[in-house]
Formats: C-alpha cells, sequence, structure tokens
C-alpha cells in the first residue's frame, strides 16, 4: 500500500495544474474551512508581527535584489565561515548576496500572498526574482558569493514558488535547468551532500533537495520518478530501527560520521517532511518522530532561541506538525506563537547570533508566523 502511494505521489505522468495565485494580501486572511488549530486572534498578532518582519526585511534588500548573510556551515554548535565565502562587506560592496538567505526572504513575501505583480511589495520581489535567476551557472548550478547545495535547493523551491503563482517563462526554463543539476547530481547512496557532485551524503541536505523537487514537480516541471524513489528510499535507509531511539532518523548513515547523531530536532523534523512530501503518512513513521518533536521544542526554544538550530529546525517542524495537523499542530503552533511574538526586535526583526545572520532568522519567522494563510504549497495539504 505504502509504495502505491509513493507511486502515486511521484509519477511523472501526472502533472497537476499550475496553482492559481492568491488574493492579494489582507491584514490577517486565515485560510476557510481547515482544522480549527490556530484562534483568529493568535492568528491577527502573527500576521501583525510577520507584517513589522517584512517591513525590517525591506530595509535590507540591497539594490541588485538580494539579502546578505554569512556564508558557511554548521559544525556541531558553531557556524564556520567558508573559506570560499564572501564577507558581508564583499557582498555589499559587490551587490552580492547569500542565495539561500535570499531565497528564504522571497518566500516570506510569498507567503503574505505579494507578488511581483501586486501588492506593495510587487517591485521588491521583481528584484528578488531578477536576482535569482540571474545567479544561475552556465552547468545550471544557482550560486552566489560561495553558497553551496543548500542553497541551490532553497533558490529552486523559490522559482518554483514564483512560477507556480505567476507562470513566469523565464523563471520555468532557470527552474528546469537548476532541476536538472539536482537530479544529475544524486549519487550512488541516492543523496546529495554540501558540494555539488559529492560523494558523501548526509540527510538534511538530501531533504532540501527532495523539497525543490516536490515543488518543481507540483508545478508541472518534469522530475524523473526514480530520482526520488532513491531519495525516499535513502530517507527510510537513515531511520533508526531498535534500541531508546527506534523510529527517529540518523543524520548520516555513510562514511564519517555515520550513525552518530539521532536526535537532532531539524534531522528529525526534515525526513518527516520528505516522507510526507512523497505521500508515505505512515503512523509508525510518523508518531515517535512527532512525539521527540514536541519533547524536544522547549529545550530547543529555551537554549537555542537566536541559534541556527532554532529556524532551520522549526521551518521543517512546521511542515511535519502541519501535516499531520490535529491537537499536536495546534500546540505547536500556539508555543511557537508566543516565543516568537516575544522575541522580536523593537524594530521588526528577530535575531540569529550563530548563523547567516538576522535576515534569515526573520525570514523564517515571517514564514512560520504566516502559516495560517496557507499561501505557500509547503502549508497546503
Amino acid at each position: 500500500m505504502l509504495a502505491l502511494m509513493l507511486l502515486l505521489a511521484i509519477a511523472p505522468q501526472d502533472v497537476p495544474p499550475a496553482r492559481s495565485a492568491p488574493a492579494a494580501p489582507s491584514k490577517a486572511s486565515p485560510a476557510p474551512n481547515d482544522e480549527a488549530w490556530f484562534r483568529r486572534d493568535q492568528a491577527e498578532a502573527a500576521d501583525a508581527a510577520a507584517q513589522r518582519g517584512l517591513a525590517w526585511l525591506a530595509t535590507q534588500q540591497s539594490d541588485s535584489g538580494c539579502w546578505q548573510g554569512y556564508v558557511g556551515h554548521k559544525v556541531m554548535d558553531n557556524y564556520e565561515l567558508l573559506a570560499a565565502g564572501l564577507s558581508l562587506d564583499a557582498q555589499r560592496r559587490q551587490g552580492r548576496g547569500h542565495l539561500g538567505v535570499t531565497a528564504l526572504c522571497g518566500m516570506a513575501f510569498l507567503a503574505g500572498g505579494h507578488l511581483p505583480d501586486r501588492g506593495p511589495h510587487a517591485e521588491r520581489m521583481q528584484r528578488t526574482i531578477d536576482y535569482v535567476l540571474q545567479c544561475q551557472k552556465e552547468d545550471g548550478f544557482l550560486s552566489d558569493a560561495g553558497t553551496r547545495m543548500y542553497e541551490h535547493a532553497f533558490a529552486t523551491l523559490f522559482l518554483a514558488e514564483v512560477h507556480g503563482m505567476t507562470s513566469s517563462d523565464r523563471a520555468k526554463t532557470t527552474l528546469e535547468r537548476a532541476v536538472t543539476f539536482i537530479v544529475d547530481g544524486q549519487n550512488q547512496h541516492g543523496g546529495w551532500r554540501y558540494n555539488p557532485f559529492d560523494r558523501d551524503t548526509d540527510l538534511s541536505v538530501t531533504v532540501c533537495q527532495v523539497q525543490a523537487l516536490r515543488a518543481a514537480r507540483n508545478i508541472g516541471i518534469r522530475v524523473p520518478a526514480e530520482t526520488i524513489d532513491r531519495a525516499i528510499a535513502y530517507v527510510r535507509q537513515s531511520r533508526v530501527t531498535r534500541g531508546r531511539t527506534k523510529g527517529l532518523f540518523y543524520y548520516k548513515i555513510h562514511g564519517r560520521g555515520a550513525y552518530d547523531k539521532d536526535r537532532e530536532y531539524a534531522i528529525n523534523a526534515a525526513a518527516l517532511t520528505a516522507l510526507s512530501s512523497a505521500g508515505i503518512h505512515d503512523d509508525d513513521l510518523r508518531d515517535p518522530v512527532l512525539e521527540f518533536l514536541q519533547d524536544e521544542y522547549g529545550s530547543v526554544a529555551d537554549y537555542y532561541g537566536s541559534h541556527f538550530y532554532f529556524w532551520y529546525g522549526n521551518y521543517y517542524a512546521a511542515q511535519a506538525f502541519y501535516q499531520a495537523g490535529g491537537k499536536r499542530l495546534e500546540t505547536w503552533f500556539a508555543r511557537l506563537c508566543k516565543d516568537l511574538l516575544a522575541s522580536q526586535a523593537a524594530d521588526g526583526r528577530w535575531r540569529n547570533d550563530t548563523g547567516p545572520g538576522d535576515a534569515f532568522a526573520t525570514a523564517v519567522a515571517c514564514i512560520l508566523l504566516q502559516m495560517p494563510k496557507q499561501y505557500l504549497p509547503i502549508f497546503q495539504r
């Protein structure tokens, strides 16, 4: 039965029609006819905070359409800058930016219903799209300032959302080449790693690519079924099969560091999101992870509230809980709203002390707080 569900979810010949664009953004517009997983006053407070966040992001966008950020990667509890990455000063001087942060900022505006042809941020959205499009290399790789496969995936996801909402031919051409780059870069394990065509694999980078491919496929871009099959097989192979953490997921199962980490908040949220994206909604797979995320949210929020862990982890936890729905989603969203409203700075931003920077945190916060609007397909069932 699961195999049938997966096949139906990924079959490339069954291409759904492109989505229609959302209506012009309103002050607070929770989606109608959904489960009552949020209160209206809660959604309105969340939306008001998101609008302040978007206003701050608007002041940070460069003339070239991008947002700057530290180019690096997580090492234990630290965030190490890449030697090949441009510094913030160099990015500002050269009109370049952090592609992943820029894609998330663009998604934050899309989450509020802002499009390049409508709304108060229309011109800003067009500049964002133009910047992402010009970041594509001859081989299809999307990169700027030294960014790698994480950022390629988020940029591909952003372009998929843009094309789905606007039917932009230019975005479609770039998107198709970006998808091909992901497909061609899948390694022998069925996954991906930090760098293009890396032989090593980890669950975090792999799920980012799966999400990008899923979004592209959903708006009519051809994605080989075999690519998704192999990626989902890798995710399932990463599941802990015995012991006290049975049902959770390892960060790596090949190479150096294999089978070391199985209690990572972000990794488990990402794994469950990838399975849901493929149409796999097995309670036996889902329940251990959701219980873990429920139990761990408090410690992650309290100890890592301004850390990369919190923002990246809850970007995926939001999708995992949303797909599950019900009381779990209601409880998680209520706690998240409370924490985000309390931690917003007076100027509208959220802090990210360890990671790409405040634009990254603010973009993710705005995406999460606008979940009730359900404009982004990652928050649609």
